[in-house]
């Protein structure tokens, strides 16, 4: 199946495709809160270059946020991508497993250290949670 790429076991094409759209959207409302954060007060306090290197939900960014957009909203947007970052750090500090004969991500809660495996459907919600985000950005923008 992706023996031209690596010989390493594999999710299914499926899975591997929902990862990489996950990443995908997460990356562009990362980039999107950025741009609000610029645009909203914050040309004079922050700049690109080092925003787009600050750890997405670090208290760098958390504060960034809060100066800038909900200082002209609500908590809305900030409250949004903490959780998406959180769902985020869980997919990328995950560690692969063998589940019924395949290949899948498995993870933990932070607090609890309680794993559970990162399904199909845990991906889809992500994407369609940031999704939301995304609008909510958008709605913000036109502000």
């Amino acid at each position: 199946m992706n023996e031209s790429i690596t010989k390493q076991a594999l999710p299914s094409e499926e899975y591997i495709k929902l990862l990489g759209i996950a990443l995908c959207v997460f990356n562009s409302n990362n980039a999107f809160v950025i741009e609000n954060i610029l645009n909203n007060k914050g040309k004079h306090q922050y700049d690109w270059y080092n925003l787009i290197d600050t750890t997405s939900g670090s208290k760098k960014m958390e504060t960034a946020i809060k100066n800038t957009i909900t200082e002209n909203s609500d908590d809305k947007i900030a409250n949004l991508f903490e959780e998406l970052c959180d769902k985020r750090n869980r997919i990328i500090h995950s560690f692969q497993i063998t589940s019924n004969g395949e290949q899948i991500l498995a993870t933990k809660e932070k607090e609890t250290n309680k794993q559970f495996i990162i399904t199909e459907d845990y991906l889809k919600d992500f994407i369609k949670e940031n999704e939301n985000l995304s609008t909510t950005l958008y709605k913000f923008r036109r502000y």
